[in-house]
C-alpha cells in the first residue's frame, strides 16, 4: 500500500494540473477505490447493471477532472472518491426508477445503524434524507458521508474535517438519530 506521503504528493500535483499527475495517482489508489466500490455494490440490489469497476473509473475520472479542489490528503481524496461513487450510484437508481415506474419513491424504513439500501428507492430515500441533513448541518452531512460511504474511521473523519474525535462520535451519533426518523418518515 502506498503511503499516504505519497498520494498527497501526486494530488498536489494533480492539483497543479502537472501532466501524467493523475496517470501516476491511478495505480497508488486503484486497488483502495475497487474496494470502496465493491461496498457500495454489495449494498445494492443483485440485479444492479453497474459494475464495480465501472464505478471505480466513473468516480475517478471526476475527481480528476474537478479543478482546484485543494486536497488535503488521502482520507480527503477518498472521502471526495465515496461521495463522487454515492452520486453516481442515486444518478444510476433515478434513472432506473424513472424507466421503471415513472417516479414516485416509496418511504422505507431505515435502523439507527444504517444499515445498507435493498433497492433503488432505499438509495434514493437514504440520499434524499442526506441532502437534507447536508441542508441543515453540512459537518454532519460530511461526517456521514466519510463514515458511511467513504468507510473512514473516526481519526480519518477527524483529521479530515479538523475536529476532534469526540465531535465526530458525538455528531456521528446524532446523524444516525436524525436520518433514521426522517427515512423513517416521522421527521427529526
Amino acid at each position: 500500500m502506498p503511503s499516504e506521503n505519497d498520494v498527497t504528493r501526486i494530488l498536489q500535483r494533480t492539483d497543479r494540473g502537472e501532466d501524467g499527475a493523475a496517470v501516476a495517482l491511478l495505480p497508488l489508489v486503484y486497488d483502495e477505490l475497487h474496494e470502496l466500490a465493491r461496498a457500495h455494490m454489495q449494498r445494492e440490489p443483485s440485479d444492479h447493471t453497474l459494475q464495480a469497476t465501472a464505478l471505480v473509473h466513473e468516480a475517478f475520472l471526476r475527481l480528476v477532472n474537478e479543478k482546484e479542489v485543494g486536497w488535503k490528503g488521502r482520507g480527503h481524496f477518498f472521502g471526495a472518491a465515496a461521495v463522487a461513487m454515492r452520486r453516481i450510484l442515486v444518478d444510476h437508481a433515478r434513472r432506473r426508477r424513472a424507466a421503471k415506474r415513472g417516479g414516485g419513491a416509496e418511504r422505507v424504513e431505515l435502523t439507527p445503524t444504517l444499515e445498507a439500501p435493498g433497492s433503488d428507492e432505499d438509495v434514493l430515500a437514504i440520499d434524499e434524507a442526506l441532502e437534507r441533513l447536508s441542508a441543515r448541518d453540512p459537518r454532519k452531512g460530511r461526517i456521514v458521508e466519510l463514515f458511511y460511504f467513504a468507510g473512514l474511521d473516526t481519526h480519518e473523519v477527524a483529521r479530515c474535517l479538523e475536529i476532534s474525535t469526540r465531535t465526530v462520535q458525538r455528531e456521528w451519533r446524532y446523524a444516525k438519530a436524525w436520518l433514521h426518523a426522517e427515512v423513517r418518515g416521522s421527521g427529526a
